[in-house]
C-alpha cells in the first residue's frame, strides 16, 4: 500500500530530474571573448543604501575589457554614503555618470522607478540592468555582449553564480537555482511562444532598446515586485526573443549576507512568484515537504519502530536519492557546494516558515519592507 501512495512523489522527482539532466546538458554559459560587433552598451545600476559594495562594483565595470559602454549609477535616495563612494570609484572618467533619483511617485515600487529613470537616461541602444551587489570579472561584459550577438536576443538575462557564506544563505539562497533547473526546462523558454514559459534574473538584464519598449519598460510593471520574470514575459508577449545563461563564474553575487535579510528578501518575493496565489503557493509547500521532508521521516519512524511498513526501507530511499539527485545536479550545474545538498530537508523546512510569513503577510494585509520602503500591494 505504502507503495501506491508514495509512487506519485516518486515520478515527480523522476521528472525533475529529467528536466535538471536537459538543463545540465543545454544551459548556456558565458566564456570569455567578444564577437567582432561590439556594440554600446549603456550599464545600469539603480543603488539604495549599497556603501558596503557599490565602490567595488563601479570599479569593476568600469574596468571592463570592452571597448564602448557608459556607467550610469543612480543613488535612490540612499541613507549611508552609496553617492560618494560610487563617485569616487568613477568620477572623473567620461564614460560615468552618478543620476540623483527623483521622489518616488504613487504606486511605484523603488527599484522599478529607478530603473525607468535610468533606462531615459541612457544613450546607447543596448540596456544592460545590473545589480549594486553583482561582481563582475574584466571579460563579463564582452562574455555578455557576446552571448547577446550570437543568440540575436531581445532579452538575455544572465544568472551570476551565487557566492553563500553563512548558513542561513547556504541553506536558502541555491533554491533559487533548483527552482529554475529543476521545474523550468531552458529550450521551453527559449523556444516557446508562450510568456508563462519564461524566467529571468534582474541580477543582469540586456534589453535591446526597441524591446525595452515595446513590452513597456519598467512602466508597465511599475507596481509590481517580481519585475524580471514579469518583464520576461512582457518581452515574450510582443514577440520578442528571449535567452537565458549562467554566468559561470564570470559574474558572481552575494544576495543576501544572513539569515535575517535571506528570509525577509525571499518573503517579499515568494508570493508574487506563485502568481500571487495564496492557494498556489500553499500547495508548493505541501508538495515539497511531502517530496524532500516526508521520506526521512518515514525513514526515521522504521528505524524507531518495528522496521516500518511493507517496502520499507526502499521506498523512502528511492524517494531520497531521487531528491538528492537533482538537488545535486541543480547544485554543479551553478557551481554550488554539493554537500549542502544533504540539508535538503532543513532546506524546504525553511522555506516553509517563508512562505507561512507571506501567507500571514497577505491575509493581514500587511506591506512587506525593504531597504527602508513599504513595497506596493
Amino acid at each position: 500500500m505504502i507503495g501506491w501512495l508514495l509512487l506519485p512523489l516518486l515520478l515527480v522527482l523522476l521528472l525533475m530530474g529529467a528536466v535538471a539532466v536537459l538543463n545540465f546538458l543545454t544551459l548556456p554559459r558565458l566564456q570569455p571573448g567578444a564577437t567582432q560587433q561590439q556594440p554600446r552598451v549603456s550599464i545600469l545600476v539603480p543603488a539604495r543604501n549599497e556603501a558596503a559594495q557599490i565602490g567595488q562594483t563601479v570599479s569593476a565595470l568600469m574596468a571592463q575589457a570592452y571597448p564602448h559602454f557608459e556607467v550610469i549609477v543612480l543613488d535612490d535616495h540612499s541613507e549611508d554614503e552609496t553617492a560618494a563612494l560610487a563617485q569616487s570609484a568613477g568620477g572623473g572618467q567620461p564614460h560615468f555618470r552618478l543620476l540623483t533619483g527623483t521622489p518616488l511617485p504613487t504606486g511605484w515600487g523603488g527599484k522599478n522607478w529607478a530603473c525607468h529613470q535610468l533606462a531615459q537616461a541612457a544613450r546607447y541602444d543596448l540596456l544592460l540592468f545590473t545589480d549594486a551587489d553583482v561582481q563582475w570579472q574584466p571579460q563579463a561584459l564582452a562574455a555578455v555582449v557576446a552571448r547577446q550577438q550570437q543568440e540575436e536576443a531581445d532579452l538575455l538575462t544572465v544568472w551570476p553564480t551565487q557566492i553563500t557564506v553563512t548558513w542561513g544563505e547556504r541553506l536558502v539562497v541555491p533554491l533559487m537555482a533548483f527552482a529554475l533547473l529543476a521545474y523550468l526546462p531552458v529550450q521551453l523558454a527559449h523556444h516557446s511562444p508562450y510568456p508563462l514559459a519564461a524566467a529571468a534574473n534582474g541580477q543582469c538584464m540586456l534589453f535591446r532598446r526597441s524591446a525595452y519598449r515595446a513590452c513597456g519598460g519598467h512602466a508597465a510593471i511599475c507596481g509590481q515586485v517580481l519585475d524580471d520574470v514579469l518583464l520576461a514575459r512582457r518581452v515574450k508577449a510582443v514577440g520578442g526573443r528571449l535567452r537565458m545563461a549562467d554566468g559561470a563564474g564570470l559574474m558572481q553575487c552575494r544576495m543576501y549576507d544572513s539569515w535575517s535579510t535571506a528570509f525577509y528578501g525571499y518573503t517579499k518575493n515568494i508570493l508574487a512568484g506563485h502568481g500571487n496565489s495564496p492557494w498556489l503557493l500553499g500547495f508548493s509547500t505541501l508538495l515539497h515537504l511531502a517530496l524532500f521532508v516526508l521520506p526521512w521521516g518515514l525513514l526515521v519512524q522504521g528505524l524507531l519502530g518495528d522496521g516500518g511498513a511493507a517496502g520499507w526501507p526502499w521506498w523512502p530511499v528511492a524517494l531520497i536519492g531521487a531528491g538528492l539527485g537533482v538537488r545535486v545536479l541543480t547544485a554543479f550545474t551553478t557551481r554550488q557546494r554539493l554537500r549542502d545538498a544533504l540539508w535538503m530537508p532543513l532546506s524546504v523546512l525553511l522555506m516553509t516558515c517563508i512562505a507561512g510569513q507571506a501567507l500571514w503577510w497577505h491575509w493581514r494585509k500587511e506591506q512587506a519592507q525593504w531597504k527602508g520602503r513599504r513595497l506596493p500591494v
